[in-house]
C-alpha cells in the first residue's frame, strides 16, 4: 500500500501541474474534442517506457549539456506550438461535431504529445532523479510492490489530464466562438510559458557548457 499511496501522489502532482503535455492535452480537447484529448493524455503510456530505460541506463552518464541541449530543443518545439496556436486562434471556429477531420486531428495532436514529452527533460529528470530510484527500491520489495508503484503513478497521472479533457469537452461547444478563441489561444499562452520555462531552465546550463 505504500507504493501505490506514493505512486499515486507522484502522479497526480505530475498530471496536473502545468506543463507542455497538459497543454497539448486542453488545446488538443478544444480543437477535436474528448478522443482526442484523451488520446494525448495516455502519452506517457507510449512514450515512458524508453525514458524509463534510458533514464536508469544512459542518462545517467551522459555530460550535463547533453540535458541542456534536450531542453533547448523541447523548449523551442514548444515555442513553434504555441505560435501555431495563438495564429490558429485568431480566426478559428468551433470544431463540427460531425467528426468528419477526427481522424486527422488526432493524429497530428497524438504525434505533437508524443515528441512534446520525449523532448521535454522533465520525465527524464523525473525519472533520473526521483522515479528510478523508488522504483527500484520498491522491486526490491518485490514485484508487486513496484507494479503498485507503477499503477498508481500512471492511473493518477493520466487520470488527472484525461479528467481535465473531460471538463473542457463538455463546456467548450457552451462557451461560443468568441470564448473558443480566447480558450484556445489561452492554451497557447500555456504553451508559451512551458516553453520560456524549460528555455530559461536549461539555456544557461548549454551557455554555460560551450564556454567551457
Amino acid at each position: 500500500m505504500r507504493e501505490l499511496a506514493l505512486g499515486i501522489a507522484l502522479g497526480f502532482s505530475a498530471g496536473i501541474s502545468p506543463g507542455p503535455l497538459l497543454a497539448l492535452v486542453l488545446s488538443g480537447t478544444l480543437r477535436g474534442g474528448l478522443g482526442i484529448g484523451l488520446r494525448v493524455a495516455a502519452v506517457p503510456l507510449l512514450t515512458d517506457l524508453p525514458v524509463i530505460v534510458l533514464a536508469v541506463t544512459v542518462l545517467a552518464m551522459l555530460p550535463d549539456a547533453a540535458i541542456s541541449m534536450g531542453g533547448v530543443v523541447g523548449g523551442i518545439f514548444l515555442l513553434y506550438l504555441a505560435l501555431s496556436t495563438l495564429r490558429e486562434a485568431r480566426t478559428a471556429q468551433l470544431p463540427s461535431r460531425d467528426g468528419s477531420d477526427a481522424g486527422d486531428q488526432a493524429k497530428r495532436a497524438l504525434w505533437q504529445g508524443a515528441l512534446a514529452n520525449l523532448l521535454s527533460p522533465h520525465p527524464w529528470m523525473f525519472w533520473l532523479t526521483t522515479g528510478a530510484p523508488l522504483l527500484v527500491a520498491a522491486w526490491r520489495h518485490g514485484s508487486l510492490e513496484a507494479g503498485s508503484f507503477l499503477f498508481g503513478f500512471y492511473l493518477l497521472l493520466v487520470g488527472s489530464k484525461a479528467s481535465l479533457a473531460l471538463v473542457i469537452a463538455r463546456a467548450r461547444h457552451r462557451i461560443g466562438t468568441r470564448g473558443f478563441r480566447w480558450t484556445l489561444a489561452g492554451s497557447g499562452v500555456l504553451l508559451m510559458a512551458a516553453s520560456g520555462l524549460l528555455l530559461a531552465e536549461f539555456g544557461p546550463g548549454l551557455v554555460a557548457a560551450g564556454r567551457s
